[in-house]
């Protein structure tokens, strides 16, 4: 059952590592590399640790100065071996002790802990099998820099943290701000130990104890009991020695202590990123973007402009034949823009003003607002990442929106059905009044050299050639001016057509350029999220 729980308890922090690992990836670039450099330590020791014995829990004792923490150790591992008051006033490096060698070499090389010994049986210490490595760590209040370095980096690699303090200094601030407190997470796996009680009198005991159980509380260790103990009579030894023989033989100390160490790492992450939910991209901001890039882009300038030429190319086409040709003065304003394609050729530029510092506002101007509308809700960090993603395409997008605007079909050279019927019809109107022109241009030109004049076909009273002269100019005006109720028609037609592509287009432009970085990254910060979560 043991192992199947501990099989379990390994697969869970592999995917609680994992989880950190992403959540680390995923925020590169968007948070503070020093706190991703903390997770990335933490992720290479627990990487290093899980590689290396798990057969072995290394337990190490820390003290301050005078603690009586290598007097303790001698007491608990039942030898003399940290026994250096006469070499060394005080623990200048760390000492191990090893039950069960085999296959502790490459765990001890990576702790750096040179000096070693092999433990005996020790009742109540090692009835719960082999595997237990005990440390004798320099004390971490040291003047010297390096022992105080040395305490430092074990502290975050041993897998059971055994604080020793005496009944002088357990209340130092010193202490427990700067090491105590930082490992308020590693409840699981922490032991405190408040040695030297033979110095206080029997009634003192339990108000110290008391004390600095409300300490620790205060730090974040509720949880940890206060065992009080004397190296010098063997008070509460044996208990110490059975807390550790338990943890021993659970075998779960390496997997709590680094899961302690991932839930660490993961409140680092959570703290640098803060809280919040990106509101990310909705449908009217991203009508609103587009709509904001369509003015930047000139876009009713273009669909004026088609309006107009529809509406000149209708003249043309279908105008009073003895007028139209005054509508070639006019020049087409499509083909001024560039927009007027006769044929396959790709129109790649168009010739409306370029992005000027107004336009260039204009477009910034959606851009931002978008961005904002995007990222609200967003943490610090995450919501300036997504404002980043917005502006990413900032220089490309002027040229891009004009390339959109260059490439849409505007049907500007289709011809309406109508055009060729009115065209045909207006010049059979005329050719009948130019015919009864000649008509009666003959008649006239007989009379005047005084020839016979034939009689000309009358209807209802109306000389023929006089009525063909009428009707043609009376249905060529009226065959113009439907002709301008129906091209203004049609103009508006093609012009929401046009305004249809254009906005089409330019919403294409947002989409990638735009759009798509802030959606990628509000997926990004989204998946963090859940990575975090998972992590913690």
């Amino acid at each position: 059952m043991s192992r199947h729980r501990n099989a379990r308890t390994e697969s869970a922090l592999a995917g609680r590592l994992a989880a950190l690992n992403e959540a680390r990836e995923l925020g590169e670039g968007r948070l503070d590399d020093a706190v991703l450099q903390r997770v990335y330590d933490v992720l290479e020791r627990a990487s290093s640790r899980r590689s290396l014995s798990a057969e072995h829990t290394v337990v190490g004792f820390f003290g301050a100065t005078g603690s009586g923490k290598s007097s303790l150790f001698n007491a608990v591992a039942a030898t003399d071996a940290a026994r250096v008051a006469v070499r060394r006033p005080t623990t200048s490096e760390a000492l191990a002790m090893v039950w069960q060698p085999d296959g502790s070499a490459p765990l001890l090389d990576w702790l750096e802990v040179s000096e070693r010994r092999g433990g005996g049986p020790v009742p109540g210490l090692t009835d719960g099998g082999g595997g237990l490595v005990l440390l004798d760590l320099p004390d971490f209040d040291s003047v010297h820099r390096g022992h105080r370095e040395t305490a430092e980096r074990l502290a975050g690699q041993v897998d059971v943290l055994v604080w020793v303090v005496d009944p002088q200094k357990y209340a130092d601030a010193a202490i427990h701000n700067d090491f105590i407190r930082p490992f308020s997470a590693h409840t699981a796996v922490t032991l405190v130990v408040l040695n030297q009680v033979d110095r206080l009198a029997s009634s003192e005991v339990k108000p110290v104890v008391a004390s600095l159980s409300s300490i620790l509380d205060r730090d974040g260790l509720g949880k940890v009991s206060v065992l009080g103990v004397s190296a010098v009579t063997g008070e509460g030894v044996d208990r110490l020695r059975r807390e550790v023989a338990a943890v021993v033989k659970a075998k779960q100390a390496q997997s709590a202590r680094l899961a302690a160490d991932v839930a660490v790492a993961a409140g680092h992450l959570e703290q640098a990123a803060g809280a919040g939910v990106a509101a990310g991209v909705r449908q009217q901001d991203r009508t609103a973007l587009a709509a904001g890039l369509a003015d930047a882009a000139h876009v009713d300038t273009v669909v004026s402009a088609v309006r107009t030429s529809y509406r000149l190319e209708a003249v043309r086409r279908t105008g009073w034949p003895v007028t139209r040709w005054m509508s070639r003065f006019r020049k087409d304003p499509l083909r001024r823009l560039g927009l007027r394609r006769e044929g396959p050729a790709e129109v790649n530029r168009t010739s409306l003003p370029p992005a000027g510092a107004a336009g260039q506002a204009r477009l910034d101007s959606a851009v931002r607002d978008f961005a904002d509308a995007a990222s609200d809700g967003a943490a610090g960090p995450w919501r300036a990442s997504i404002r980043a993603a917005a502006r990413s395409n900032r220089e490309a997008l002027p040229d891009a929106l004009d390339q959109a605007v260059a490439s849409a079909d505007l049907n500007a050279t289709k011809r309406a059905w109508w055009w060729p019927v009115f065209s045909v019809v207006q010049w059979l109107a005329l050719l009948v009044a130019v015919g009864g022109l000649v008509w009666l241009g003959v008649l006239a030109a007989l009379g005047y050299f005084q020839l016979p004049v034939p009689e000309v076909p009358r209807e209802q009273g109306w000389p023929l050639p006089t009525l063909m002269v009428a009707a043609g100019v009376v249905a060529g005006i009226l065959l113009a001016v439907t002709s301008k109720f129906l091209s203004a028609a049609g103009a508006r037609g093609r012009a929401a057509f046009a305004r249809r592509r254009l906005r089409g287009g330019i919403a294409d432009v947002a989409q990638s350029l735009v759009v798509g970085p802030v959606e990628a990254e509000t997926a990004r910060y989204a998946r963090f999220q859940e990575a975090l979560n998972a992590a913690r």
